[in-house]
Protein backbone atom coordinates (compact mmCIF):
# COMPACT_ATOMS: atom_id res chain seq x y z
CA UNK A 1 0.00 0.00 0.00
CA UNK A 2 1.26 3.76 -0.66
CA UNK A 3 2.82 5.10 2.26
CA UNK A 4 3.17 1.87 4.48
CA UNK A 5 6.69 2.51 4.62
CA UNK A 6 6.09 5.75 6.17
CA UNK A 7 3.71 4.45 8.90
CA UNK A 8 6.39 1.75 9.83
CA UNK A 9 9.08 4.54 9.97
CA UNK A 10 6.53 6.65 12.37
CA UNK A 11 5.59 3.23 14.37
CA UNK A 12 9.30 2.70 15.16
CA UNK A 13 9.68 6.13 16.12
CA UNK A 14 6.90 6.45 18.19
CA UNK A 15 8.21 3.06 20.17
CA UNK A 16 11.65 4.91 20.94
CA UNK A 17 10.07 7.75 22.06
CA UNK A 18 7.55 5.70 24.35
CA UNK A 19 10.84 3.85 25.75
CA UNK A 20 12.82 7.14 26.31
CA UNK A 21 10.04 8.25 28.57
CA UNK A 22 9.48 4.98 30.31
CA UNK A 23 13.08 5.02 30.91
CA UNK A 24 12.82 8.17 32.22
CA UNK A 25 10.00 7.19 34.84
CA UNK A 26 12.60 4.92 36.68
CA UNK A 27 15.01 6.18 39.32
CA UNK A 28 17.75 5.79 38.25
CA UNK A 29 17.38 5.68 33.93
CA UNK A 30 19.50 3.25 31.72
CA UNK A 31 22.00 7.04 30.40
CA UNK A 32 23.09 7.40 34.31
CA UNK A 33 24.12 3.70 34.78
CA UNK A 34 27.70 3.47 35.79
CA UNK A 35 27.69 7.18 35.58
CA UNK A 36 30.00 9.39 37.45
CA UNK A 37 27.76 11.95 39.97
CA UNK A 38 30.17 15.00 40.46
CA UNK A 39 27.48 16.75 41.86
CA UNK A 40 23.20 17.80 41.98
CA UNK A 41 23.54 19.04 38.63
CA UNK A 42 26.83 18.22 36.82
CA UNK A 43 27.47 14.22 35.81
CA UNK A 44 29.45 12.36 33.96
CA UNK A 45 28.17 9.44 31.62
CA UNK A 46 29.63 6.61 30.55
CA UNK A 47 27.72 5.61 26.94
CA UNK A 48 28.50 2.32 26.12
CA UNK A 49 27.86 1.22 22.56
CA UNK A 50 24.95 -1.48 23.24
CA UNK A 51 22.99 1.06 24.67
CA UNK A 52 19.45 1.34 23.27
CA UNK A 53 16.62 4.14 22.95
CA UNK A 54 17.04 7.86 22.75
CA UNK A 55 19.53 9.62 24.37
CA UNK A 56 20.19 12.88 25.18
CA UNK A 57 23.14 14.43 27.05
CA UNK A 58 22.44 18.02 29.10
CA UNK A 59 25.82 19.56 27.67
CA UNK A 60 27.44 21.09 29.62
CA UNK A 61 25.97 19.75 33.18
CA UNK A 62 26.12 16.19 31.39
CA UNK A 63 29.38 15.22 30.18
CA UNK A 64 30.23 11.79 27.97
CA UNK A 65 33.13 9.96 29.38
CA UNK A 66 35.30 9.66 26.05
CA UNK A 67 36.79 6.27 25.19
CA UNK A 68 40.26 5.45 25.49
CA UNK A 69 41.24 5.54 22.04
CA UNK A 70 39.62 9.01 21.51
CA UNK A 71 42.22 11.76 20.80
CA UNK A 72 41.56 15.69 20.44
CA UNK A 73 45.26 17.39 21.10
CA UNK A 74 48.65 16.12 21.57
CA UNK A 75 50.23 16.94 25.29
CA UNK A 76 53.76 16.11 26.27
CA UNK A 77 54.48 13.42 29.03
CA UNK A 78 56.90 14.28 32.17
CA UNK A 79 58.42 11.37 33.78
CA UNK A 80 57.98 11.70 37.01
CA UNK A 81 60.68 9.30 38.72
CA UNK A 82 63.26 10.56 36.53
CA UNK A 83 62.07 14.14 37.05
CA UNK A 84 62.63 15.13 33.52
CA UNK A 85 60.90 15.34 29.74
CA UNK A 86 60.76 13.04 27.83
CA UNK A 87 61.22 14.62 24.98
CA UNK A 88 65.09 14.70 23.68
CA UNK A 89 63.74 18.12 20.78
CA UNK A 90 64.81 15.45 17.81
CA UNK A 91 62.00 17.06 15.54
CA UNK A 92 60.47 13.80 14.35
CA UNK A 93 56.78 15.10 15.32
CA UNK A 94 57.04 18.51 13.48
CA UNK A 95 58.83 17.13 10.41
CA UNK A 96 55.63 14.17 9.78
CA UNK A 97 53.21 17.15 11.18
CA UNK A 98 50.93 17.29 8.15
CA UNK A 99 49.56 20.84 8.63
CA UNK A 100 53.08 21.59 10.36
CA UNK A 101 51.46 22.93 13.77
CA UNK A 102 54.69 21.94 16.01
CA UNK A 103 57.75 24.38 16.68
CA UNK A 104 60.23 22.94 18.56
CA UNK A 105 63.68 24.80 20.16
CA UNK A 106 66.48 22.72 20.85
CA UNK A 107 67.75 23.61 24.42
CA UNK A 108 71.69 24.18 24.94
CA UNK A 109 73.89 24.23 28.13
CA UNK A 110 76.26 27.08 29.69
CA UNK A 111 78.70 26.58 26.94
CA UNK A 112 76.36 26.87 24.26
CA UNK A 113 76.49 23.29 23.08
CA UNK A 114 72.86 21.88 21.71
CA UNK A 115 71.58 19.34 24.80
CA UNK A 116 69.17 16.55 24.06
CA UNK A 117 65.88 18.46 25.60
CA UNK A 118 63.85 21.13 24.44
CA UNK A 119 63.63 24.46 25.46
CA UNK A 120 60.63 25.62 23.70
CA UNK A 121 57.60 23.66 22.19
CA UNK A 122 54.74 24.79 20.86
CA UNK A 123 51.41 23.47 19.52
CA UNK A 124 48.65 25.73 17.11
CA UNK A 125 44.97 23.54 18.06
CA UNK A 126 43.42 25.69 15.60
CA UNK A 127 45.38 24.33 12.70
CA UNK A 128 45.69 20.64 14.33
CA UNK A 129 44.16 17.94 12.77
CA UNK A 130 44.19 14.91 15.54
CA UNK A 131 45.65 12.23 13.47
CA UNK A 132 47.66 11.86 16.29
CA UNK A 133 50.93 11.37 13.48
CA UNK A 134 53.27 12.84 15.68
CA UNK A 135 52.29 10.32 18.34
CA UNK A 136 52.95 7.08 15.89
CA UNK A 137 56.23 8.12 15.07
CA UNK A 138 58.04 9.55 18.20
CA UNK A 139 60.65 7.00 19.28
CA UNK A 140 60.75 7.86 22.95
CA UNK A 141 56.98 7.98 24.04
CA UNK A 142 57.40 11.48 25.07
CA UNK A 143 54.20 13.11 23.07
CA UNK A 144 50.39 11.51 23.21
CA UNK A 145 46.71 12.69 22.56
CA UNK A 146 44.88 14.53 25.24
CA UNK A 147 41.10 13.76 25.62
CA UNK A 148 40.56 17.53 26.88
CA UNK A 149 38.18 19.06 24.34
CA UNK A 150 36.69 21.96 25.47
CA UNK A 151 39.47 24.97 23.81
CA UNK A 152 36.59 26.92 23.00
CA UNK A 153 37.67 30.64 22.84
CA UNK A 154 37.12 33.98 21.61
CA UNK A 155 40.65 34.68 20.21
CA UNK A 156 42.43 32.33 17.88
CA UNK A 157 46.08 33.92 18.18
CA UNK A 158 47.60 33.60 21.00
CA UNK A 159 45.62 31.32 22.89
CA UNK A 160 44.88 28.40 20.94
CA UNK A 161 48.53 28.61 20.27
CA UNK A 162 50.00 26.40 23.64
CA UNK A 163 53.32 26.32 24.85
CA UNK A 164 55.51 24.04 26.85
CA UNK A 165 54.00 24.68 30.13
CA UNK A 166 50.87 24.55 29.18
CA UNK A 167 51.27 21.04 26.73
CA UNK A 168 53.32 18.85 29.67
CA UNK A 169 50.99 16.33 31.92
CA UNK A 170 52.77 14.03 34.37
CA UNK A 171 52.96 10.36 32.84
CA UNK A 172 50.31 9.80 35.65
CA UNK A 173 48.17 11.61 33.95
CA UNK A 174 48.53 9.70 30.59
CA UNK A 175 48.29 6.29 32.22
CA UNK A 176 45.08 7.60 33.49
CA UNK A 177 43.32 8.27 30.08
CA UNK A 178 45.41 5.49 28.68
CA UNK A 179 45.56 2.60 30.53
CA UNK A 180 45.04 -0.08 28.44
CA UNK A 181 47.95 1.60 25.95
CA UNK A 182 50.25 2.76 28.80
CA UNK A 183 50.27 -1.24 30.13
CA UNK A 184 51.14 -2.50 26.87
CA UNK A 185 53.81 0.39 26.54
CA UNK A 186 55.19 -0.17 30.05
CA UNK A 187 55.21 -3.98 29.55
CA UNK A 188 57.39 -3.62 26.43
CA UNK A 189 59.95 -0.87 28.86
CA UNK A 190 60.01 -3.71 31.13
CA UNK A 191 61.33 -6.32 28.69
CA UNK A 192 63.22 -3.90 26.89
CA UNK A 193 65.32 -2.69 30.02
CA UNK A 194 65.59 -6.54 31.14
CA UNK A 195 67.35 -7.12 27.55
CA UNK A 196 69.82 -4.33 28.37
CA UNK A 197 70.45 -5.75 31.59
CA UNK A 198 71.23 -8.78 30.74
CA UNK A 199 73.26 -8.18 27.47
CA UNK A 200 75.23 -5.55 29.84
CA UNK A 201 76.07 -7.92 32.38
CA UNK A 202 77.56 -10.56 29.85
CA UNK A 203 79.41 -7.85 27.98
CA UNK A 204 80.97 -7.00 31.62
CA UNK A 205 81.34 -11.24 32.46
CA UNK A 206 82.88 -11.29 29.04
CA UNK A 207 85.60 -7.94 29.34
CA UNK A 208 86.26 -9.68 33.17
CA UNK A 209 86.94 -13.29 31.44
CA UNK A 210 89.39 -11.20 28.78
CA UNK A 211 91.13 -9.23 31.31
CA UNK A 212 91.81 -12.57 33.52
CA UNK A 213 93.24 -14.30 30.32
CA UNK A 214 95.37 -11.59 29.51
CA UNK A 215 96.60 -11.20 33.05
CA UNK A 216 97.18 -15.44 32.71
CA UNK A 217 99.43 -14.84 29.67
CA UNK A 218 101.69 -12.18 31.13
CA UNK A 219 101.96 -14.07 34.45
CA UNK A 220 103.17 -17.33 32.75
CA UNK A 221 106.44 -16.03 31.14
CA UNK A 222 107.36 -14.63 34.79
CA UNK A 223 106.27 -17.61 36.37
CA UNK A 224 108.44 -19.56 33.84
CA UNK A 225 111.94 -16.91 34.88
CA UNK A 226 111.52 -18.16 38.13
CA UNK A 227 111.28 -21.44 37.76
CA UNK A 228 114.65 -21.38 35.55
CA UNK A 229 116.55 -18.95 37.78
CA UNK A 230 117.26 -21.83 40.34
CA UNK A 231 118.57 -23.91 37.62
CA UNK A 232 120.87 -21.20 36.73
CA UNK A 233 121.71 -20.94 39.93
CA UNK A 234 122.53 -24.89 40.28
CA UNK A 235 124.48 -24.90 37.13
CA UNK A 236 126.72 -22.53 38.03
CA UNK A 237 127.32 -23.88 41.48
CA UNK A 238 128.64 -26.62 39.83
CA UNK A 239 130.47 -24.76 37.48
CA UNK A 240 132.14 -23.46 40.62
CA UNK A 241 133.03 -26.61 42.45
CA UNK A 242 134.54 -28.02 39.51
CA UNK A 243 136.95 -24.86 39.23
CA UNK A 244 137.88 -25.26 42.86
CA UNK A 245 138.55 -28.87 42.41
CA UNK A 246 140.53 -28.18 39.57
CA UNK A 247 142.43 -25.92 40.94
CA UNK A 248 143.06 -27.79 44.09
CA UNK A 249 144.59 -30.63 42.20
CA UNK A 250 147.17 -28.44 40.13
CA UNK A 251 148.12 -27.34 43.60
CA UNK A 252 148.72 -30.15 44.38
CA UNK A 253 150.74 -31.26 41.98
CA UNK A 254 152.78 -28.47 41.83
CA UNK A 255 153.36 -29.62 45.55
CA UNK A 256 154.64 -32.59 44.33
CA UNK A 257 157.15 -31.61 41.66
CA UNK A 258 158.93 -29.10 44.14
CA UNK A 259 159.06 -31.41 46.54
CA UNK A 260 160.65 -34.09 43.55
CA UNK A 261 162.91 -31.03 42.88
CA UNK A 262 164.21 -30.24 46.45
CA UNK A 263 165.10 -34.21 47.27
CA UNK A 264 166.88 -33.96 43.69
CA UNK A 265 168.71 -31.06 44.38
CA UNK A 266 169.96 -32.84 47.89
CA UNK A 267 170.79 -36.31 46.36
CA UNK A 268 172.96 -34.11 43.87
CA UNK A 269 174.78 -32.17 46.40
CA UNK A 270 176.15 -35.40 48.83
Amino acid sequence: MFGSGLLRGMGITLKHFRDTFTDDSKDVPSRYQDSIQLDSKRRIIEQPLTQEGILTIQYPEEKRLPPERFRYIPMLIWDTQKGEDKCTACGICAKVCPPQCIWIVRDSDEKGKPVTRPSEFYIDAAVCMSCSFCVEFCPFDAIKMNHDYELATFDRYPQLVYDMEELTVPVEYYAALWPVQYAEEEEIRIKTEEEDRLKAEAKAKADAEKAAAKAAEAAAPAATQEKAAPKGKAAAGDETDDAAAAKRARLEEMKQKAAERARQRKESSE
